[in-house]
């Protein structure tokens, strides 16, 4: 019963949220902020721990992957346009990860932070998944890590168009190239909103910035922790 109750009570507030966006648009009323704030806030009062939700988060959790596999129908159909934009695109995403790695690592030397919580920053731009792997690689902590990693997809969700269109960069596939890039699922889920291209190109930066990671981590982090 607790696992059904779990499962409607995500499933009826992220609709609400959902709807609420709509009315009031803004960063604070993003369907993953919102909704995990809210939901938070009614397991406590409803005396259900995480323990007792996790069997209806692994429902939830195991449906991301045909949804993650849809996201290759966008790809496909925008396919003339990836392959334009490929040089380019690859470049920026090649950038991207490079500076996002390095300027964290930097920013965290700068306050002192431990190597613990400076290993868990390298990853936080990359989906759980491979964050998780790649800790596991290098003998993370895997609780740190996902937890960086979800707050950088909300942050990036909540706040990334925001500051693209402040920018005055409104061409769908840099949109969706840079939140793809920076804030992986969370981020591309906010970027399918914005249009069929947005969301095509935010899902091919998200994989391929995984990889990229996976493979330019092992080599900076010696130098920089």
């Amino acid at each position: 019963m607790i696992t059904l109750y779990s499962v409607l009570l995500t499933v009826s507030v992220y609709i609400f949220v959902c709807f609420l966006g709509k009315k009031f648009s803004g960063p604070f009323t993003s369907p993953v902020f919102l909704s995990t704030a809210i939901i938070i806030i009614l397991l406590l009062f409803s005396n259900v721990s995480y323990t007792d939700y996790l069997p209806a988060k692994n429902i939830m959790t195991y449906l991301l992957g045909p949804a993650t596999v849809a996201l290759a129908l966008p790809i496909y159909k925008n396919r003339d346009l990836m392959i334009k934009y490929m040089s380019a695109a690859l470049m920026g995403l090649s950038i991207g990860t490079i500076t996002t790695i390095t300027s964290a690592i930097i920013l965290a030397k700068w306050l002192h932070f431990s190597n613990t919580i400076i290993l868990a920053l390298t990853v936080k731009s990359v989906t759980v998944p491979v964050a998780t792997e790649i800790g596991r690689i290098l003998k993370g902590n895997i609780s740190l890590i996902a937890a960086f990693v979800i707050m950088t997809g909300m942050i990036g969700a909540m706040f990334g168009p925001k500051l693209l269109s402040l920018l005055k960069i409104h061409h769908p596939f840099a949109r969706g190239l840079s939140i793809g890039t920076i804030a992986h699922g969370i981020g591309t889920a906010e970027a399918v909103k914005e249009g069929e291209i947005q969301g095509a190109v935010a899902g091919a930066a998200m994989g391929i910035a995984a990889v990229l990671t996976s493979v330019i981590i092992p080599y900076i982090i010696p130098f920089l922790i």
